[in-house]
This record gives C-alpha cells, sequence and structure tokens, in this order.
C-alpha cells in the first residue's frame, strides 16, 4: 500500500507543473489607454432580435468638463470596424474642423464570423436566398432597447442623433428613414447596396415626420461597383424630386472612392454636410 501511495504522490508531482502551464483564460484588453476610443462598454441582450450585440461607446474630450452638456450621439452600423475608424475620425473633425465633438456609439457583434455577425439578416428588409429578413426587427431593437439604453448610461442629445451605415449597413440606413423618419436627426449610408429590397427602398415612407430638419447624405465613391454607384444616385435623385420624403436628401460623391476603403472620407462628408452645411457647394444643411 505504502508503495501505491508513493506511485500516486510521485505522479501527482509530475501532473503540477503541467497543470500550472495551462494557458490562462483570455482576458479584456482595456481600451482605457487608447484615449481617442476611451468612454464606455456594454453588452446588451436584444429581445427583439433575439442576440447579443457589444457596444463601445467613445466620450467627447470635455464630456466631463462639461456635466450639464447633452451632446450629438452618432450611432455606427457594423461597429466592428466602425467603430475604431470612426470615433477617432470623428475627434481629428473636431480639432481640423472645429465640428463640434460627440458621444460615438459602436454597435458590434464581436466577431466576422457569420455564424456571429448577422449582418445580412438584420440590415436587410428582403432576404437573401437561403436568408432571412431582419430589418424590422432591427429596427425595433434600436427605438426600444439600444436608444434607451445607452441614453440612460451617457449624456446625448435625442434631437441630434445620427445613424451611420457602410454596404449593408448604408442600405439599413435608407430602409429606417423610410420605417421611422423622426428617430435620427440625421442618417449617412455610403455606398448603400441596392441588390435586395430595391422596391421597399423607393417605396413610401411609413410615416410622415412630425420634426422639421431631418437630412439624410447618400454617399457613394466614383469607384464603387457599377450597381451600387447606379443605385445610390437614382435613389438619391428620386428622393430629392419627391414630395413626400421625409428629409432633406444629399447625394454626395467621393472623387476615386471605393465601397468600403472610404468610409472614413464618407463620414467626413456627411457629418460636415449634416452639422455645418459644407458637403460639395457648400449648401445649407437641413436645420
Amino acid at each position: 500500500m505504502l508503495k501505491d501511495l508513493a506511485i500516486a504522490v510521485a505522479a501527482l508531482a509530475v501532473a503540477a507543473p503541467a497543470a500550472a502551464a495551462a494557458p490562462a483564460a483570455p482576458r479584456a484588453v482595456p481600451l482605457d489607454y487608447l484615449p481617442a476610443l476611451k468612454g464606455d462598454y456594454f453588452r446588451i441582450e436584444s429581445k427583439a432580435v433575439g442576440r447579443a450585440f457589444h457596444v463601445y461607446v467613445r466620450l467627447p474630450e470635455d464630456y466631463a468638463k462639461a456635466p450639464g452638456k447633452r451632446w450629438p450621439i452618432v450611432y455606427l452600423l457594423d461597429g466592428d470596424s466602425a467603430f475604431p475608424m470612426l470615433a477617432p475620425a470623428h475627434l481629428f473633425l473636431h480639432y481640423d474642423e472645429g465640428l463640434e465633438d460627440a458621444i460615438v456609439v459602436g454597435i458590434a457583434y464581436g466577431s466576422f464570423d457569420p455564424a456571429v455577425n448577422k449582418r445580412d439578416t438584420d440590415f436587410l428588409a428582403e432576404a437573401p436566398p437561403g436568408g432571412k429578413a431582419g430589418a424590422a426587427a432591427f429596427e425595433a431593437f434600436l427605438k426600444t432597447e439600444l436608444l434607451p439604453a445607452v441614453e440612460r448610461r451617457v449624456r446625448g442629445d435625442p434631437a441630434r442623433r445620427v445613424l451611420v451605415g457602410q454596404s449593408f449597413g448604408g442600405t439599413f440606413v435608407l430602409y429606417s428613414a423610410l420605417a421611422d423618419p423622426d428617430l435620427f436627426w440625421g442618417r449617412i449610408a455610403s455606398n448603400p447596396s441596392f441588390r435586395y429590397g430595391r422596391a421597399r427602398l423607393f417605396g413610401p415612407p411609413d410615416a410622415a415626420a412630425t420634426r422639421k430638419g431631418l437630412g439624410l447624405a447618400v454617399v457613394s465613391g466614383t469607384r464603387n461597383n457599377a450597381d451600387g454607384r447606379k443605385g445610390a444616385l437614382d435613389w438619391a435623385a428620386v428622393w430629392a424630386g419627391r414630395s413626400d420624403a421625409p428629409w432633406t436628401v444629399k447625394e454626395i460623391d467621393i472623387p476615386g472612392g471605393t465601397h468600403a476603403a472610404d468610409l472614413v472620407n464618407a463620414y467626413r462628408a456627411g457629418m460636415l454636410w449634416l452639422m455645418r452645411g459644407e458637403a460639395k457647394g457648400g449648401e445649407a444643411a437641413p436645420h
């Protein structure tokens, strides 16, 4: 028996270093050391969509110094990639252009894996082949879950909300503008796709706007794919001439701009027009 006990103790001694050497569980990496992204983070379980989202919030530099101030608040679709690009971009627009600083919110899936990232469902009102149409549920998530949750945590100005989306995200921006015009003061659709749901996007708004001064910028790269480029120009031209448009429409070209890589330029042009009226030709913003 003593021999068996000695063997067991020896086996444990050998196993212990191996257990100690086991890789540690992944730890969260804080954004506090990246000041252009610093702010807040929370996870939200959506009942409307039936999935979780990761919400990143960048706060203005002077947020703590102005405790009574409510700030413009920008909501970014595809926050997985758009937030780390556009949150610093807004800060630099504040530095270089004197644009008012803003709270920037990234709505992220947490992965590019299609098993997790459901942008081809959430952003579309017409189902792609073999897929689902989830735009109505995602709009409900924004209106009834996400916006209230964010605006309980930070001092955003509900009267100056902006929604920004790229590609399918841009398609959703147009859908949202028709489904609930009043929900956002400003919208920027960068190279929206018209592959699915085209008829819906050219159809009548679901409701008339009760607010004045709403603006919608459709930003198109001149080197975007031909179908997307034509769709953006056609949509902007049609809605600019319609009497039932609930918002002022502005089509903005990015010379040489491509489909995805010019999102920062699209954001810059759209925000300058919305907030200062300086996009293309110096035309007045929709105030």
